[in-house]
């Protein structure tokens, strides 16, 4: 999708906030950045001199939905009202009158199967239930990966640690 047609999208994000009395900045760049570099978040918002910058995973703009683009950039607007820098409460009420009103999903955080794009980022561990079988893949170390002992799966099963292999499935499940 072309940078137009994604500035666009925000104009429509910033006009249904608007419409349903939702109180975002005025202070708002028409245009989206791109992040070619952004691997595991789809959408930021950057405040910098009482202006604010909505940025966008170029991969998202490539291979997402317009609906889905839409719901980013507008969890990524709420983001610009007075109290609502994080995920608090007054953002979560924000968000369900933008679900209510336009039938969106947003919440906290979103997978790539959720927005309807493909992940194919290596998997370089695999943490394997040694009760279930149940497989969680690992794209960098973590206390998880270095310590597998100390947790559980939700079975109640204990943990072992497998090497890298194959990429993400496709569904983005397990």
């Amino acid at each position: 999708m072309t940078q137009e047609y994604i500035d666009g999208l925000l104009a429509l994000a910033i006009a249904q906030a608007r419409a349903v009395n939702i109180p975002i900045s005025r202070d708002i760049c028409p245009q989206v950045r791109l992040n070619r570099r952004a691997r595991t978040r789809f959408g930021c918002c950057v405040r910098q001199g009482g202006t604010y910058t909505i940025e966008l995973s170029d991969r998202l703009a490539r291979q997402g939905e317009e609906r889905a683009i839409l719901q980013v950039l507008c969890h990524e607007v709420l983001h610009t009202c007075y109290g609502c820098s994080n995920h608090g409460a007054r953002w979560r009420g924000y968000a369900q009158r933008m679900n209510d009103a336009y039938g969106y999903q947003i919440r906290r955080t979103d997978n790539y199967s959720q927005l309807g794009i493909q992940d194919d980022r290596p998997v370089r561990y695999w943490v394997v239930c040694r009760q279930c079988a149940r497989r969680i893949p690992r794209m960098k170390r973590s206390p998880l990966v270095d310590h597998p002992e100390r947790y559980r799966c939700p079975c109640g099963g204990t943990l072992r640690v497998e090497e890298g292999g194959a990429p993400y499935p496709e569904n983005g499940k397990v």
